[in-house]
């Protein structure tokens, strides 16, 4: 299926508002005019920001400039949005929260890739590290859950990660089953697909992310450059570094700790992502990432638990391990150096990149004596071919976006959902025709190869979180 033929999939006659139009809202924009039986003068960007405003107005879509805040959100959306229409929320520092308790109270559908609070919510000295965490924020966000779930859809993180993953994890797992000699239907309950992965041994999944892309012009000094969302990824840099918890490990990190309430899926450690790295491995090869806190390290982790919370008979690690581009690793190292205040300035690449990919997929570590990385392997040639203003990256992301977007039209009643709820093999369908090379590969590698001599070596042996190896 060639969605990139602009095969219509799905008519909405209700109004869509994006509120957020950076790198995923410019790159998204072309895909929904493409697949949507959408007017663009039903359309309407918000963004306070005018840098997309030309790129908005070119393909026929209203562009407001516009903040939204604390004290005036009600007031500006109010007029926008009725019973029917769409809120694609595309922002960085707006409250997912008050935005699901107003479309809630207006009957209007809403997508985000992340739950995010109003500014300076990271930060709250008044609050604690856990209070702060996407742990809180996703409990807080599902807190909003009516019973019996007839609610205007709301699709929390539907992004490339947290969202995609979540399917492609499931299609993994199944492809893992049919490697061993297994035959299973795929399960229909979430009960099922923990069953699934516990009986194949699966102990920990890495959202494992490898970027190679590269730009004509190298990072300079006070810059920080990355293929999607600076503020975005700076924001999740200097989080405190969160995973989901399994329960074949033997002990916390020295720096560890549970949350008080919740899922008990996850714990968080004392120190951003960006100042924890970890080994993975993508089919670039082996990769040392960062420990990047995302909300499908949370929610996976939790649905993939057997038994009750707080004591699981079966429940996998699932972290991100992220390695960004190049010049990304640098803008890191720098904001290290600068006590994570962030760069004077920042530059986006998109245009200027001259090779790489993105390689996007989940590893799974624990069933037998190899790895298995499933996901998509794009490549800039490929995304520029497929649509404009997007880079291997974003493409991945907006992919993922639009299928969401398509899903909740065709399932409007269905009340507050993750990812993990979704039916996996329909939203694939949707997103696989802009995510490259979709292939599953195996590898010899594990976190703990060649540990010794590098112990020996290199590292104290008194302190083995140097370089965090969480337990296959």
């Amino acid at each position: 299926m060639a969605l990139h033929s602009r095969q219509l999939l799905q008519r909405f006659d209700g109004r869509l508002v994006m509120v957020g139009f950076g790198c995923i809202g410019q790159g998204v924009l072309p895909l929904l005019l493409r697949h949507l039986e959408l007017e663009p003068d039903r359309l309407l960007v918000l963004s306070p920001d005018p840098a997309g405003q030309v790129i908005a107005e070119a393909q026929g879509v209203r562009f407001l400039r516009m903040a939204l805040e604390p004290d005036n959100y009600r007031e500006q959306l109010d007029p926008l949005l009725g019973a029917g229409d769409f809120l694609l929320n595309l922002s960085v520092g707006v409250s997912t929260q008050a935005l699901l308790a107003f479309c809630r109270a207006r009957d209007v559908l809403y997508l985000d890739t992340c739950i995010e609070p109003w500014p300076g919510g990271y930060t709250d000295p008044r609050r604690t590290l856990s209070q702060r965490s996407n742990h809180a924020l996703r409990e807080a966000a599902l807190a909003l859950r009516r019973p019996g779930g007839d609610a205007p859809t709301a699709l929390l993180t539907h992004g490339a990660n947290p969202g995609l993953v979540s399917h492609l994890v499931k299609q993994a797992l199944l492809n893992l089953a049919a490697d061993s000699g297994q035959a299973p239907p795929a399960p229909a309950t979430r009960e099922g697909w923990a069953a699934l992965a516990a009986q194949l041994g699966v102990r920990c999944i890495h959202i494992a992310e490898r970027d190679t892309q590269q730009s004509s012009r190298r990072k300079v000094d006070d810059e920080f450059v990355n293929t999607w969302s600076i503020a975005g990824f700076i924001g999740e840099a200097c989080q405190p570094a969160e995973l989901g918890w399994g329960t074949h490990e033997k002990g916390l990190p020295p720096d560890g700790r549970h949350h008080e309430s919740g899922c008990q899926a996850a714990i968080y450690l004392r120190r951003p992502g960006a100042a924890t790295q970890v080994r993975s491995w993508t089919p670039s090869g082996p990769t040392l990432g960062y420990l990047i806190t995302h909300g499908e390290s949370i929610s996976m982790s939790d649905y993939f638990t057997l038994g009750p919370a707080s004591q699981p008979r079966y429940r996998p690690t699932v972290l991100y391990a992220y390695q960004p581009c190049d010049d990304a690793v640098l803008s890191l190292r720098e904001l290290a150096a600068r006590n994570w205040q962030p760069q004077r300035h920042g530059r986006l690449l998109l245009d200027d990149i001259i090779r790489g990919r993105d390689d996007l997929g989940l590893l799974l570590l624990g069933h037998g004596s190899q790895a298995y990385w499933f996901g998509s392997r794009l490549s800039i040639e490929q995304a520029r071919e497929l649509s404009p203003h997007n880079n291997a990256t974003s493409l991945q992301v907006t992919a993922a976006v639009l299928a969401g977007v398509v899903w909740v039209m065709r399932n409007p009643r269905r009340g507050i959902l993750e990812p993990d709820e979704l039916p996996y093999a329909e939203l694939l369908e949707l997103a696989r025709p802009y995510l490259g090379e979709v292939t599953g590969i195996y590898s010899n590698w594990n976190p703990l190869q060649g540990r010794e001599r590098l112990v020996a070596e290199v590292l104290d042996r008194d302190d083995p979180w140097q370089f965090v190896n969480f337990r296959a």
